[in-house]
């Protein structure tokens, strides 16, 4: 018997050619995916470090020149906001330390907002004018420099505003709803349960007690006088009190009428204060704006707490200076 030594024919061998053709293709095919994931990670990693370099000013701020550091509030003052004490100090102690910085310029477009973070900011500016007696602080009021933003202002060597700013606010405010006569409507029924009598206060479903309203006028006006007190540091003698009881009334003026009432001391956008009154044409910004990290953790960490902690009725609404 002659041995077996059959050839495959034409078909099988065009099978054979197709399954090895398939099989590198797939290994083609998972190289490219391979390749496109690593190329992905190495730009994703780049692209955060140059995030978490561009939220530092003074990395950027190799200037040789002299020039005027500005440092922005802009929006509501609150802890966790872009104009959150922690920030606006950070960038104000770049903005003093840094050797070219000839004055600082804070630039202010806020309607105010939480006491406490205006009030960090406050300390930390006057304590930051004493350790550097040579570098002026000038504020300068864009749209809007209201309430615990001008707390903030009245911090500074000088204030400036534009004609038609919004200046003042010298007030504190701490609001509410009440939906108990609502909830006896629907016939809901709220079911409290505490430890504590007055654990219970500004519950919204529950009738207002006089006692309860009695210690939160004692508090607000508490919180006032603290704020009347440190304008009155800040701004000294400038400030036109006789005559003008309206001052610390919680009203609010054009930049114009707040120069008349010693507010502000003159009537200037921020670059013509950088050019007339710090006597140097370039500004360099030190505003210190949170990482990119910190803003990811937040939109889907705390931002969520808050939410639900509002929908919940369990914010109780803290005192705002506004």
């Amino acid at each position: 018997m002659e041995p077996y030594n059959k050839e495959p024919d034409h078909k099988e061998w065009k099978l054979i050619e197709k399954l090895l053709g398939q099989a590198q293709a797939e290994q083609r095919k998972s190289r490219r995916w391979g390749i496109f994931f690593k190329s992905l990670g190495f730009v994703y990693l780049f692209a955060m470090l140059y995030l978490f370099a561009a939220n530092r000013p003074g990395d950027s701020l190799a200037v040789a020149e002299p020039h005027v550091a500005v440092v922005d509030v802009t929006g509501a003052i609150m802890s966790d906001s872009a104009a959150s004490a922690d920030l606006i100090t950070t960038g104000l102690r770049d903005a003093f330390e840094a050797d070219n910085s000839k004055a600082v310029l804070l630039r202010i477009n806020s309607p105010g907002g939480s006491p406490v973070q205006a009030n960090f900011v406050y300390n930390e500016i006057r304590r930051l004018r004493a350790e550097y007696p040579d570098k002026k602080l000038y504020a300068a009021i864009t749209d809007m420099g209201a309430s615990g933003a001008y707390y903030i202002a009245s911090a500074a060597d000088e204030i400036y505003a534009d004609p038609a700013s919004i200046v003042g606010s010298i007030g504190v405010i701490m609001a509410g709803f009440g939906v108990q006569e609502a909830a006896e409507k629907l016939g809901v029924e709220r079911r409290v349960y505490t430890a504590g009598e007055n654990k219970d206060i500004l519950d919204p479903f529950a009738p207002v007690r006089e006692k309860d309203r009695e210690h939160v006028q004692t508090m607000l006006d508490e919180i006032h006088q603290q704020f009347i007190d440190a304008v009155k540091e800040g701004r000294g003698d400038r400030l036109k009190v006789e005559g003008h009881p309206e001052l610390f009334s919680g009203l609010f003026w054009t930049g114009e009428r707040a120069l008349s009432l010693g507010l502000v001391d003159g009537l200037k956008s921020p670059g013509q204060v950088a050019r007339d009154v710090a006597g140097v044409d370039e500004m360099v910004n030190y505003t210190v704006s949170g990482s990119a990290l910190d803003k990811v953790l937040k939109r889907f960490g705390v931002s969520v707490g808050d939410g639900l902690g509002k929908s919940l009725g369990l914010d109780a609404g803290a005192p705002n200076i506004r």
